[in-house]
């Protein structure tokens, strides 16, 4: 980690985050996301208004700096606004260049240590899709590799990287992501391989209904609720 890179541009961010702080708001987004770490209560808006200017004006010129202050900004982080600022400067477009495998450590350490929905879904839906994207090889088998850790958020991860591929989705990855958790217990699992399901309808909808259909036994009442949102037919009737 390089303080020197990042001292300034954090000192100025967190200062700024305090200044657009609504105290009175804390408490209820503390409690609506269930997190330990307390909250400044900067909404996501305001959260947006106020750091990018700050990226703007304090630019980084290195992937090495770029790193370091995400992960400064990260682990010292007392505030989950500040957490959220960390997961913007990793999808801040200016550094796009910088998001390649040489990053998946900075997002893995987000994913596992942040360890909640809110976290672990911004980072595995932009910031993992990106990657696949960009190394589509190498990345969908460090997924599949993540698909059967003993850790569920980077499970989750992996089954929702997809999330926005539309019709450019690999099916046989999303399906060998889904396949170790089909059975879990894990709220979050099902729920993320509803979603991941559910989202892919939106494209093809007869073949998420197949696919609902061919494991029906396999999937939580959950999963198959979410999977056919937009597929017009109700899981208790399918068949």
């Amino acid at each position: 980690m390089a303080a020197s890179f990042s001292s300034p541009l954090i000192r100025v961010l967190k200062q700024s985050l305090r200044a657009a702080a609504d105290p009175a708001k804390a408490p209820g987004m503390q409690a609506y996301i269930k997190s330990k770490m307390p909250y400044l209560g900067v909404s996501t808006p305001v959260l947006r208004e106020t750091i990018r200017p700050i990226f703007a004006a304090h630019v980084l010129e290195s992937f090495e700096a770029w790193r370091g202050t995400i992960l400064e900004l990260w682990r010292k982080a007392r505030y989950r606004e500040e957490w959220y600022a960390a997961i913007e400067l990793a999808g801040y477009k200016p550094y796009d260049e910088f998001r390649t495998q040489l990053a998946l450590p900075v997002y893995e350490e987000m994913i596992v240590s942040g360890a909640w929905w809110d976290v672990v879904d911004a980072v595995a839906t932009k910031q993992l899709g990106i990657l696949l994207r960009k190394q589509p090889r190498a990345m969908a088998a460090i997924l599949r590799k993540w698909a059967v850790s003993d850790n569920i958020w980077k499970r989750r991860s992996a089954i929702i990287s997809q999330l926005n591929f539309k019709n450019q989705t690999d099916l046989k990855l999303l399906y060998d992501c889904i396949a170790p958790s089909m059975g879990s217990s894990e709220f979050f699992l099902r729920k993320g391989i509803g979603w991941a399901l559910r989202q892919y309808a939106r494209t093809d909808s007869a073949e998420v209904v197949r696919y609902v259909l061919a494991h029906e036994s396999k999937l939580s009442p959950l999963t198959k609720r979410e999977a056919l949102k937009h597929c017009g037919v109700q899981s208790s009737k399918l068949r």
